[in-house]
């Protein structure tokens, strides 16, 4: 797969196969009520997440608990995962403290035992958590891709789309020895 992709426009080609983890990051009642279009990014990441299950790849679902912000904490009505994802008995959960998903979690050893080597990244928050994940990610040597439909943020400074635009264009442009994340859409997966 080409991981150095100087172009923002998503591919079309759903990429996966057994080496493939789609990481749902966040996908939580108390984040995704009311963020940008939570319905369409919702179902943008089942698609994904079918293809994936499809063409034998792994499905990691990655929970935040918030140490301070009441509807976030573990247990809260807010932090469960949303009830519209596909989630099912084989995939993984874990929680994380932190935007970044590898930091202090067992997400990397449980990628190693899988064999992963190519990582898809959605869920919330496009500036705060995907972002960091892709990052980390790339750093890490997994060769990344942002499902560009399939993450989402409330609105801020900027519009929830131009944090989306934004940083669909960023994170496919790093400059990296390890490259840029990928750009695919949901579509990649009919």
């Amino acid at each position: 797969m080409d991981n150095n992709r100087q172009d923002s426009t998503p591919s079309t080609k759903g990429p996966g196969d057994e080496h493939t983890a789609l990481l749902v990051i966040d996908v939580q009642v108390g984040l995704i009520t009311g963020a940008h279009a939570e319905q369409d990014v919702l179902a943008a990441i089942n698609r994904c997440i079918q293809g994936v299950r499809q063409q034998q790849g792994k499905v990691f679902f990655i929970q935040h608990c918030h140490s301070s912000y009441e509807p976030m904490m573990r247990g809260a009505q807010g932090w469960q995962l949303h009830p519209q994802l596909d989630k099912a008995t084989q995939d993984v959960v874990l929680e994380k403290t932190a935007s970044d998903a590898f930091y202090n979690t067992a997400l990397r050893a449980q990628l190693q035992r899988a064999g992963v080597e190519h990582l898809i990244v959605c869920g919330l928050q496009t500036e705060y958590c995907v972002d960091t994940t892709c990052r980390a990610a790339i750093s890490l040597g997994y060769q990344t891709s942002l499902l560009s439909d399939g993450h989402t943020t409330g609105e801020a400074q900027l519009s929830a789309a131009q944090i989306i635009e934004h940083h669909n264009i960023v994170l496919s442009q790093l400059a990296h020895p390890n490259g840029s994340a990928r750009l695919v859409a949901s579509s990649a997966w009919g």
